[in-house]
């Protein structure tokens, strides 16, 4: 009875690759809360916050002080409804969002994205290590933080939201009971052109 054997160079290569980090699966920035991002920004070198927002959210809710303006999404002038919500609609990804964080910061700076509550944040960062940056995090209670009640137990998050609805707790649904602006972290409405994103700031001539 013959066996078949495999070229010791193709295991080898197989090991190789199977264990070169990230290749196996999709990188993931580096999940983490406000007062960490606020305390990297004060004492590790080369870090910036980048608010991945959109042009409203920025201007009306506030943002972080020295937060660079970055939207991941615009806001669209559609109105309707999705999960049951009314609201105005996002675009898809801003095809140059890669492109013009890559015109202002290095590859290997440590970037801290923050949008309302993670979401955003999360899939731009992503799409930030597809483009070979090295360092990126994002701040996972985000500026306002995710709808009251919230927990990362999937199934203690449906519980307390079921008991905080059943009970008509005050505060249900809304947010800033977690995020940047609960922590107390510095936060303002100017509007600073030195953060503004940088397309803004070069209107197109008129015809």
């Amino acid at each position: 009875m013959r066996h078949s054997r495999i070229p010791f160079s193709a295991t080898f290569l197989f090991i190789a690759l199977v264990m070169i980090p990230g290749l196996t699966q999709a990188q993931e920035p580096k999940k983490i809360l406000s007062i960490e991002a606020y305390d990297m920004l004060n004492t590790v070198p080369d870090t910036y916050l980048i608010d991945v927002r959109t042009r409203a959210e920025y201007q009306f809710v506030g943002h972080p002080i020295g937060a660079y303006l970055f939207p991941y999404m615009f806001l669209t002038q559609e109105f309707g409804k999705a999960d049951e919500i009314y609201g105005y609609k996002m675009t898809g990804k801003n095809k140059a969002f890669a492109g013009e964080i890559a015109k202002v910061f290095k590859k290997t700076d440590n970037l801290i994205l923050i949008c309302r509550d993670g979401t955003r944040s999360l899939s731009a960062g992503k799409d930030l290590i597809s483009e070979g940056f090295k360092n990126i995090y994002s701040v996972e209670d985000g500026f306002e933080g995710p709808e009251f009640p919230f927990n990362p137990d999937p199934n203690k998050h449906k519980f307390y939201r079921q008991l905080a609805k059943r009970n008509k707790v005050f505060g249900f649904d809304h947010r800033r009971h977690y995020g940047w602006q609960w922590w107390g972290l510095p936060w303002t409405y100017e509007m600073d052109p030195k953060y503004i994103y940088p397309p803004d700031l070069n209107p197109s001539e008129k015809k």
